[in-house]
């Protein structure tokens, strides 16, 4: 199979290239990246997924893909796509992938650098303490029962603040406030809400993380001063998902989409884009469930926020006042969500897939309650800087009001393990002026900065197309992993 070292690539700008439509795909594919990044894109076969998706049935537009972009099941991950349920459009699990609601929430402090100088061993010890980590780690909230885990599929973050973990006012600052619409528990399997009742409260492992940062550069001065961000200032992410709830569902929905794609005689150029209508019994289905998971992912990023400001306020002896833990925003990064665009001068409710991509709203729209536009949250991989950027105007034409998501892979996580093998890594991210904690040694391999893109380079790409503009860099001062 071409992975994409002969696909024909069009240059349309110095940031974005063209996969020409040739039948029978339905549109062209488009990829945002430099010229510098072309060589590791074309090589590592995500320009393939890329035409492959551009096959769906229903697709508007363009497949696209942003330049964190690497290999994933079916969907490239950095991959968008929307389709149209109005004109037979599907809805794909491979195009949110196994970690529904993967996402990132971005926690501001009152704490300036120079306070927490001395004080991050502490700081980060008590985070490791307070918010279970690792593969199959048990829950911070006592395993909940099955009326209950219904309450948190249907009401998400919400859930979780009734429950004491945060404030109301947090809701306004998360992604659809905390709760996609359409969540139907009925259609959850019990193996799924099994292991759905034991993770709440976890990070788990991977790439997910619980960091503490400190601001180092300010590059948006206005929308700085609105999200309340300043230089040298101490903020917090957290890096998780819907946990081994999401990843069942999605394993449970690919065996239905399996079975759809030849109920309606689908025509797809690869078994890992399995798909159904929309609006057919499974697609309604699909969604319905993967709205449970997506809200568990809400509320489990919440509870684990409340459990990051109790560590802190331990770690440190202080008040929640002297704290001044703020949430930033909250914003996913693997879903399919019903959205309205603009499609050739018209209105269309669409079907948008990101997997791997971040909503980035701009200025003024309906979902997005900002003055400067939507914060769009860039995580780069561990050890390296994150960013927090602003969505544009130029998105919603452009990517279906999409952006990046991270740095992206360049390595798979098993040849990272073989090639940092028998290296002191967490010592070296301690010379590096980085504490980690973890509870496998194995995963600080596979997370390693060799094993990803560099993120600033991904974040560069963005703001030269004007679809999210730089707001802050932060850098990594402590890191929680599983």
């Amino acid at each position: 199979m071409d992975k994409g070292e002969t696909i024909p690539l069009k240059k349309v700008t110095d940031y974005l290239y063209e996969i020409p439509r040739e039948d029978p795909m339905r549109v062209p594919g488009r990829i945002y990246c430099s010229a510098a990044m072309l060589d590791q894109v074309r090589g590592e076969g995500g320009l393939a997924q890329v035409r492959n998706v551009a096959h769906l049935p229903g697709i508007v537009g363009y497949s696209l893909a942003m330049p964190d972009i690497h290999w994933g099941y079916g969907f490239p991950i950095g991959g968008v796509a929307a389709t149209d349920p109005a004109a037979g459009g599907v809805v794909s699990p491979g195009g949110v992938g196994y970690d529904i609601n993967c996402g990132v929430r971005a926690l501001t402090t009152a704490l300036e650098a120079d306070e927490v100088r001395g004080k991050l061993e502490r700081m980060v010890q008590a985070m490791f303490r307070h918010i279970p980590t690792g593969v199959g780690s048990a829950g911070a909230i006592a395993k909940v029962s099955s009326k209950e885990l219904d309450r948190v599929m249907r009401q998400g973050a919400r859930w979780a603040v009734g429950q004491g973990y945060g404030q109301a006012g947090d809701l306004e600052h998360t992604e659809e406030g905390g709760c996609l619409e359409g969540a139907d528990p009925s259609v959850v399997s019990e193996r799924a809400r099994e292991r759905g009742r034991a993770q709440l409260g976890t990070l788990g492992s991977g790439n997910h993380f619980g960091e503490i940062d400190v601001v180092e550069e300010i590059f948006h001065e206005d929308a700085a001063a609105e999200f309340g961000l300043h230089a040298n200032q101490i903020v917090v992410q957290i890096h998780t998902g819907s946990r081994g709830f999401g990843h069942q569902v999605c394993d449970d929905y690919l065996k239905v989409m399996a079975r759809a794609v030849r109920r309606y005689h689908l025509d797809l150029p690869d078994r890992q884009l399995a798909c159904a209508p929309v609006e057919s019994e499974e697609g309604r289905r699909y969604l319905g469930a993967m709205a449970c998971a997506a809200n568990y992912a809400w509320a489990n990023r919440q509870t684990i926020m409340a459990l990051a400001e109790r560590a802190l306020l331990e770690a440190l002896g202080a008040s929640p006042r002297e704290l001044g833990l703020r949430l930033l925003y909250d914003v996913c990064h693997n879903i399919a969500k019903l959205e309205d665009h603009d499609v050739d001068g018209e209105q269309r409710r669409l079907c948008v897939h990101r997997k791997g991509a971040t909503r980035a709203y701009p200025p003024r729209n309906v979902k997005n309650p900002w003055r400067v536009g939507q914060p769009v949250l860039v995580p780069g991989d561990m050890g390296s800087e994150s960013f927090i950027c602003v969505g544009q105007e130029a998105s919603l034409a452009a990517t279906f009001g999409s952006s990046c998501h991270g740095a992206g892979r360049v390595m798979s996580r098993r040849a990272a393990t073989r090639r940092f093998r028998g290296r002191d890594l967490i010592g070296e991210m301690r010379r590096q002026g980085v504490l980690v904690m973890a509870k496998d040694r194995g995963t600080v391999a596979e997370e390693m900065s060799e094993a990803y893109k560099n993120v600033g380079d991904v974040v560069e790409v963005m703001h030269q197309a004007g679809l999210s503009l730089k707001v802050a860099r932060l850098r990594p001062l402590a890191v929680i992993k599983g």
